[in-house]
């Protein structure tokens, strides 16, 4: 299992469209997904350690983001073939049993992470209400263990800004994940 981090935010970056699959049995678009005050669009999997530690957090942090008007969606990129956990219906019992409050997105052929530049899972991309690129950085100090409770959310406080100035935080830490598994 390769672990990468993600690239720098490269601001302003507009988001890129794109129409998948949910296990809510919807198809998805980037407006569809979109909130008032933005975006979180996260990279993610089911089989991935670094995932697995914060999958409660990630729950948490978006459920209080929604209240700010700011929406995320998760998108798996992984080729399931390799990876049996990360099926569609492994996702579907994975967004059943973390009652996602976000549309989980089957990525098939990946060219949805490959448009993004997506490296790694978690790879989190949030984005202004004008879909404007603001943050690429970690969910907190996790690794493939979960950090402690009184660690900085450093995803949440970004977003947060994000939401009420439209503007991410210039620092930002990269998160670290497994690598995509690629077809």
């Amino acid at each position: 299992m390769v672990s990468l981090e993600t690239p720098v935010c490269e601001f302003e970056q507009p988001a890129i469209d794109f129409s998948l699959p949910g296990v809510d049995g919807k198809t998805w678009t980037l407006s569809e997904c979109a909130g008032e005050n933005g975006l979180l669009i996260m990279f993610i999997c089911n089989h991935c350690p670094y995932v697995k530690a914060i999958l409660d957090r990630i729950v948490r942090d978006v459920t209080e983001l929604k209240a700010m008007g700011l929406n995320t969606v998760a998108i798996m990129s992984n080729d399931p073939t390799e990876y049996e956990e990360d099926s569609f219906e492994n996702m579907k019992s994975k967004s059943d049993e973390f009652n996602f409050p976000f549309p989980y997105l089957l990525d098939e052929t990946q060219a949805v992470a490959k448009a993004y530049g997506a490296v790694c899972t978690p790879d989190f991309f949030g984005y202004n209400s004008e879909l404007k690129l603001q943050y690429r950085g970690r969910l907190d100090e996790s690794r493939k263990e979960a950090a402690g409770v009184e660690v900085r959310r450093d995803l949440f406080e970004a977003m947060k800004r994000v939401a009420q100035t439209g503007r991410g935080p210039e620092d930002q830490i990269p998160s670290m994940g497994c690598s995509i598994k690629w077809l």
